[in-house]
């Protein structure tokens, strides 16, 4: 037997960002219920299945399931409130998040970085830069002295509201930067699992009658708690949102670009090394990547070319990815990641996607690929906050129904997709 606590809570959101002098940016009414519900034992799903990884993180506690219908995700609280996985046919479904199942049952707590997995998590930037948050003052910018900040790798999150659907969570942060500024802020982030019609609205498509779906929308507010503004000069932040997912020799990542528009570039290659022709295309509008988590290399684009929805495609397993970002019209200032000083540190990428691969000492974090998105870099007054949402979706079916997905987001075929690379 376990105890569940059911909080009902009514949750208001009091305005849009920048709102000055206000003590919190949620209204909340509380009913809590306990009562007590018999585990469903999940022991007999196989690897590879959202039951196998829910039943794996029963075992390190302080778990959130969101349910709706057979769309299932879970969060963990101990790693930041991150979306660990998802399935979009209940507990036997696919998993499709990736979960360092090794670094977690191990307990080590590593001292750069710790790689736990996970679909989607909150981070911030920039990474690199006079203004960096990874780097400490004075240090080069390679790859030992990288540093996650502690406040996303190794403090814990706190539940701020539990439903079937909705899950919110409440953090105040600090963090210091390469030019010593320290920010400190309130994070409130909600994870919504989103139903069929709502999915279809989001996306403005229509989806297959048969096919196998899972959405989820994320909301994370940032209000600035410093005591003075937040300048330029000093350095600025963005919420980050990276999600982990798990390669195949077949996987492709699809990131549309509008064309005909003047930037320095269509899509930064270089972040790791130049990236070899036969795994990145850029082709018709779009940019292809290979996901197979085989060779490190990782790719950007600039607001001005940046398209709301990217995604990947896994031909093998028959998946495809959708990712929805918020891109501000007319917004350019966004913070610049590159490992190194920098000339323009708000030149930076609305959009990031990363494939794993072995570092130069033989070392892998993965393997896994990421769909990165990044808000606008966020100049906050005292005491208002930014806004940035972003949702994720998985569809798994026959090709002829993911073709029709694929065809409406982005107006190419799946096969062009599967043989771009």
């Amino acid at each position: 037997m376990r105890t569940v606590i059911i909080f009902t809570l009514f949750v208001v959101v009091l305005g849009c960002s920048n709102r000055k002098n206000r003590q919190s940016d949620f209204e909340i009414q509380e009913v809590i219920e306990i009562k007590s519900e018999k585990e469903e034992s999940l022991e007999h799903y196989e690897k590879g299945t959202y039951g196998y990884d829910v039943n794996f993180l029963r075992d390190f506690p302080n778990t959130v399931e969101l349910e709706n219908g057979d769309s299932r995700l879970i969060i963990s609280i101990k790693y930041h409130s991150r979306v660990m996985t998802s399935s979009s046919n209940g507990y036997e479904g696919r998993s499709y998040g990736w979960i360092n199942h090794e670094l977690i049952e191990s307990g080590k707590v590593l001292p750069q970085f710790n790689p736990v997995g996970g679909e989607e998590r909150f981070w911030l930037g920039p990474e690199g830069g006079q203004f960096s948050l990874y780097f400490k003052p004075g240090s080069s910018f390679d790859f030992e002295n990288w540093q996650v900040p502690v406040c996303i790798d190794t403090i814990p999150f706190n539940v701020f509201l539990a439903t079937d659907s909705v899950a919110v969570f409440l953090q105040d942060m600090e963090v210091e930067n390469y030019s010593n500024f320290k920010f400190e802020f309130e994070l409130i982030r909600k994870v919504h699992l989103l139903g069929r019609p709502v999915i279809e609205n989001i996306l403005g498509i229509r989806l297959p009658k048969n096919v196998k779906h899972v959405g989820y929308e994320s909301t994370n507010m940032v209000k600035n708690k410093t005591g003075e503004d937040w300048k330029k000069e000093t350095g600025l932040l963005s919420i980050w949102m990276l999600g982990m997912y798990n390669p195949s020799p077949e996987v492709t990542m699809i990131l549309p670009y509008k064309p005909g528009v003047r930037s320095d570039y269509i899509v930064k290659d270089d972040y790791f090394g130049k990236i070899p022709a036969d795994r990145l295309k850029v082709e018709n509008g779009i940019i292809y990547f290979k996901g197979d988590g085989e060779q490190r290399g990782k790719i950007g684009i600039l607001p001005q070319r940046a398209m709301p929805v990217i995604g990947s495609y896994d031909a093998e397993n028959q998946v495809l990815t959708l990712l929805k970002t918020d891109i501000p019209e007319g917004v350019t200032d966004y913070v610049n990641s590159a490992w190194e000083h920098q000339k323009f540190p708000y030149r930076g990428d609305a959009l990031n996607a990363y494939n794993d691969g072995p570092l130069e000492s033989g070392d892998q974090l993965g393997p896994f690929y990421e769909l990165e998105s990044s808000s606008p870099a966020l100049a906050l007054q005292k005491d208002s906050t930014g806004t940035y949402i972003q949702s994720t979706y998985h569809f798994e079916g026959a090709e002829e129904q993911l073709d029709s997905i694929v065809k409406q987001v982005f107006n190419v075929s799946l096969e062009q997709v599967k043989n771009a690379l």
